[in-house]
């Protein structure tokens, strides 16, 4: 797979060396191909660049984050931003959320946390990649984005290798070897990965139980999806529902 490139955006030297230092890009398929410290500085980087991914702060000199981004969306369309910010502020959510961003994070950076939104937005990426590519070499591309959207759309059920192999006609451990060599990630980690973005959503944006939000990421057992929640969101469902809230009011 084609590594990404990144562009870190924040006016504090210490905080772009430590995304260089303290997160390993190669081990996430990408590279840091440039840094800026200011907005403008940021516009002339991402025409000159065209970085895939744009890790930004808000709160930068000359012109903010969400300008940058608001004024990027209109010669590129297509790049990934990711919000990581000190403002624990929800009116700054909004706003990022109504310009598509792909993430919002908080500072201090949790580099584990950053890297599962790393690893999801590389997944949509290559997604959007594969539709782009010419025959013959988007055979196996299209093979895995049509297995994706299956899993998408039925992540409720109880999906397995085995399941996939039936429905697509493969063998499972080419199933399996397609995720890896395809996307870069297993397809545990993939399904787990998506069932988390469904969980998200469905905990902010609805007042389903918990366990309502568990059957429908796929976990017959809500205890067992609390356990996978909080491992990979260093808080419990309900915790982070009752955050979001709080945070909103």
């Amino acid at each position: 797979m084609k590594k990404l490139k990144v562009l870190l955006v924040d006016d504090e030297i210490m905080i772009r060396e430590g995304f260089k230092r303290l997160f390993d890009w190669e081990a996430h398929d990408c590279q840091v191909v440039g840094e800026a410290a200011d907005g403008m500085e940021a516009l002339g980087k991402i025409d000159s660049l065209k970085p895939d991914i744009v890790i930004m702060d808000i709160n930068i000199p000359i012109m903010n984050g969400l300008k940058v981004i608001q004024l990027s969306r209109v010669k590129h369309p297509d790049i990934a931003f990711v919000i990581v910010s000190g403002y624990d502020d929800f009116s700054y959510c909004q706003q990022a959320l109504r310009l598509q961003i792909t993430d919002y994070i908080l500072k201090p950076v949790n580099y584990e946390e950053f890297g599962g939104c790393i690893d999801t937005l590389k997944i949509s990426l290559f997604e959007r990649r594969v539709l782009e590519t010419p025959e013959p070499e988007a055979q196996e591309g299209r093979t895995i984005t049509s297995i994706t959207r299956y899993l998408q759309e039925h992540m409720g059920e109880d999906v397995s290798l085995g399941v996939l192999s039936e429905e697509f006609h493969l063998n499972p451990q080419y199933i399996s070897q397609l995720f890896k060599s395809e996307i870069g990630v297993g397809f545990l980690a993939y399904l787990t990965g998506i069932r988390m973005e469904r969980a998200k959503k469905l905990l902010l944006t609805t007042d389903l139980p918990v366990a309502e939000v568990s059957e429908q990421c796929g976990y017959g057992d809500y205890r067992v999806f609390t356990k996978v929640f909080k491992k990979n969101e260093n808080v419990t469902p309900s915790q982070y529902r009752r955050d979001f809230r709080e945070n909103r009011l």
